[in-house]
């Protein structure tokens, strides 16, 4: 699977990120915002200003890799953050990703399977 390790600490960045930015522009805010390294491993997650976008960039030890998704509805939860950056588990990425508020998930039942 393509992605980052199950061990990889996550951070997400606080307040709103400009969609337009691409790995350059990214990898400038984690140095200057959380001041992390951007090539340490970690994954940096960023949420656009509307809600239903979000960026994930990480090194994979040859080059940094940008995961970009947009919802069809709703949007992704996001926390306040007062310092800067928040820490996540990857479980917590893991539901991140799907749009599933990992606060207060609510698990549906099974879909029906249709013949």
């Amino acid at each position: 699977m393509m992605g980052p390790g199950g061990n990889a600490r996550v951070y997400l960045a606080r307040g709103v990120t400009d969609m337009r930015k691409g790995i350059d522009g990214l990898t400038a805010l984690v140095q200057t915002a959380p001041r992390q390294k951007p090539a340490s491993g970690s994954v940096f997650v960023f949420r656009g200003r509307r809600g239903n976008r979000i960026k994930l960039l990480f090194w994979d030890g040859q080059g940094f890799c940008l995961y970009y998704k947009v919802l069809e509805k709703g949007r992704f939860p996001w926390p306040s953050v007062a310092d800067g950056t928040a820490r996540l588990t990857a479980a917590q990425l893991a539901m991140l990703w799907e749009g599933i508020d990992w606060r207060r998930p609510s698990w549906m039942s099974a879909p029906t399977r249709v013949a």
